[in-house]
């Protein structure tokens, strides 16, 4: 009995794989289309137009800010240089214990202002607004913890202009990064209510003066290994997704919507540690029974660069984290399961969530313990062994290596070509170790869930930024 149990999961885990591969492999073909067309359409409406047409949104960009005291001054003067028409940005510090505020309030110059707090969506204590001597357009909010969403939140009640850009208090974005996440708003005005830009790992990379001047591959493996997870999560699922209009997740680290649309719907979600990914399926929710004429769009060249975890503790803690998160936002919009009136979010994308980014951990987790026993036992023929490496380890290590040279043969950040080996080599390894400490990691994530387990918004303890000279 035993061993049809063990077998019936071996069974399991290598569906579940062929149908996680297959999936991936449909969209890096509707990914590579898209990439294609998306290059095409550029120059019709390109940073500089939108820069100077007259019906180019304002934008607030805000910024959640925790213990950022290693990063938060370069950050926020590369965002200040960004190069948009109409631009304020929000800092909210959200109950640090380091200096990140007195880090603030010297380099910028800040001093005491009066704000009436409109209180749109609620938030913890204000205590207090803090405006810039030497930047007409930069907002610090100082406020009790209260977490990620929280922030969000306390920034919403201050920004006051059309769109609101998320972005993270240790990322840099590039100087037209705006200008081309707001191209889809353009385009569509009328159907465009959201729109996520890629996000890239800085470590390793040169930044002066807030940008990133040098591109460069990290030398610590758990950050390589993060640069090939990101690539294929962005240029291949996010753009896939986003094709059929079926984006589940637009990125709290770099994400922009309509200002009214995220007032309506009632700011950010503190009931979950993925307060990004429960916002955009809520707004899928809402905006199908408001209007159902929309579009939440993933755009690939406006870049955000962000610092990645370069520990083991640090990287497992982020990714139990992520993995608890998507299981809180999959329950508060369980809605859309299979739920044919939501199209291809809720027949589709929310099933692959619910499936495959969340409970397949769980399924795989039990694959691999069943599989050494049932080998040892004698109950496997090599044909079946064969069958399962070739599934589980060669597929998926194609088709990450195919999202490594879709970035080469497109947009091409990396420079150097022993940089593209590196991480094509990097896409084999995942799979004899890392991919399997994930999985053990999203499962972690699962008893956590379960077991209600308290969580909240941690520190990553940042490395900072590699600079010039």
């Amino acid at each position: 009995m035993i061993f049809t149990i063990l077998f019936a999961l071996m069974v399991c885990m290598l569906a579940y794989q062929t149908g996680l591969n297959t999936i991936y492999l449909v969209l890096l073909a509707i990914s590579w289309k898209q990439i294609r067309r998306h290059m095409r359409e550029e120059p019709a409406t390109g940073p500089s137009d939108v820069f100077s047409s007259p019906f180019t949104p304002s934008v607030t960009l805000v910024v959640a800010a925790y213990n950022e005291e290693v990063t938060i001054v370069e950050s926020l003067r590369g965002f200040l240089s960004l190069r948009y028409p109409d631009l304020q940005i929000v800092v909210v510090n959200d109950g640090s214990t380091d200096r990140t505020f007195e880090l603030l309030r010297e380099a910028f110059g800040l001093q005491r202002t009066y704000r009436v707090d409109p209180k749109m969506v609620p938030c913890t204590p204000i205590r207090g607004i803090w405006a810039s001597r030497r930047h007409h357009n930069l907002l610090v909010v100082d406020k009790e913890n209260g977490g990620r969403a929280d922030a969000m939140n306390a920034a919403l009640n201050f920004a006051d202009r059309d769109l609101i850009c998320q972005s993270d208090a240790d990322s840099i974005l590039e100087d037209d990064a705006l200008l081309r996440m707001v191209a889809p708003f353009l385009r569509e005005p009328d159907t465009v209510v959201g729109t996520g830009g890629i996000i890239r790992l800085v470590n390793g990379c040169t930044v002066d003066g807030g940008r990133v001047t040098k591109v460069g591959l990290a030398r610590n493996w758990w950050v390589r290994f993060q640069v090939v997870e990101y690539l294929r999560a962005f240029l291949i699922g996010r753009l896939g997704w986003s094709k059929l209009n079926a984006t589940l997740l637009v990125s709290g680290a770099f994400g922009m919507w309509r200002r009214d649309m995220l007032v309506e719907a009632g700011g950010y979600s503190v009931e979950t540690l993925g307060e990004d990914a429960e916002l955009t399926m809520r707004m899928h929710r809402l905006l199908r029974r408001k209007e159902g004429n929309y579009k939440i769009v993933f755009v690939p060249d406006p870049v955000c660069w962000t610092e990645a975890p370069s520990s083991l503790r640090v990287l497992a803690r982020q990714r139990r984290r992520w993995s608890r998160g998507m299981g809180e936002c999959l329950w508060l919009n369980r809605e859309l399961f299979l739920n044919r009136h939501h199209g291809a979010c809720g027949l589709l994308a929310f099933p692959y969530y619910a499936v495959y980014e969340f409970s397949g951990a769980l399924v795989e987790f039990l694959g691999w313990i069943a599989f050494p026993i049932l080998l040892l036992a004698g109950f496997l023929e090599p044909l079946m062994i064969l069958l399962f490496f070739l599934l589980a380890i060669v597929y998926g290590a194609v088709l990450a290596s195919s999202a490594v040279l879709l970035e080469q043969f497109t947009y091409r950040y990396y420079e150097r070509w022993s940089d593209m080996f590196v991480m094509v080599l990097f896409a084999v390894l995942e799979n004899f170790g890392y991919h399997q400490l994930h999985v053990w990691w999203r499962v972690q994530g699962i008893w956590d869930l379960a077991t209600r387990r308290s969580q909240h918004w941690g520190n990553m303890q940042r490395v900072g930024f590699e600079h010039a000279g």
